[in-house]
């Protein structure tokens, strides 16, 4: 009779820890999909941030010499003036992709902006400096597009904004 009731007890130990392996896997799942979208806003901010030191360094390159940059590498080392001028600190790449940025050109060939080649949807809606308002209407990170337009704010002053609003990291 012992012999008996220790195997339903067998039984039942098997199914508390099987009910346990599913409960730790569910957790684990959720923890998993949480973690994903963190790491999305993550890098969606540094995003963000890069993008603007991009279009910056394209009005203070503009506002220098009237004229937008054909390369990048103009905008890290300018050597046009007197003295070396520096309208950006390094050549960032793309965070949503690891790659370096898109370039939005105009019919000239030289560099008006940068966007992101990742299709991925942003959770920001809103909260973004009047020169990104196309922003709020993004689809993917390939909307948010980077770009310097005269008259649009000759500074480009979403500093302290886009740093109230996230993205303050420096890489």
């Amino acid at each position: 009779m012992t012999r008996r009731a220790k195997r339903g007890e067998r039984g039942s130990t098997l199914l508390m820890v099987l009910v346990a392996i599913v409960i730790l896997g569910l957790s684990a799942g959720i923890a998993g999909s949480s973690w994903k979208a963190t790491v999305q806003r993550d890098r969606e901010a540094e995003l963000f941030f890069r993008g603007d030191q991009y279009r910056r360094a394209i009005v203070s390159f503009h506002n220098a010499w009237g004229i937008y940059p054909k390369r990048l590498e103009e905008l890290l080392e300018d050597r046009r003036a007197l003295f070396l001028q520096r309208h950006l600190r390094r050549l960032y790449p793309d965070p949503m992709t690891g790659a370096p940025f898109e370039l939005v050109r105009d019919s000239s060939g030289a560099i008006r902006g940068v966007y992101s080649a990742d299709d991925g949807q942003p959770f920001r809606r809103d909260g973004f400096p009047s020169e990104y308002d196309a922003f709020r209407k993004a689809t993917s990170y390939r909307d948010w597009k980077f770009v310097f337009e005269p008259g649009q704010g000759a500074e480009g002053e979403g500093g302290e904004e886009s740093a109230q609003n996230g993205a303050e990291s420096v890489p």
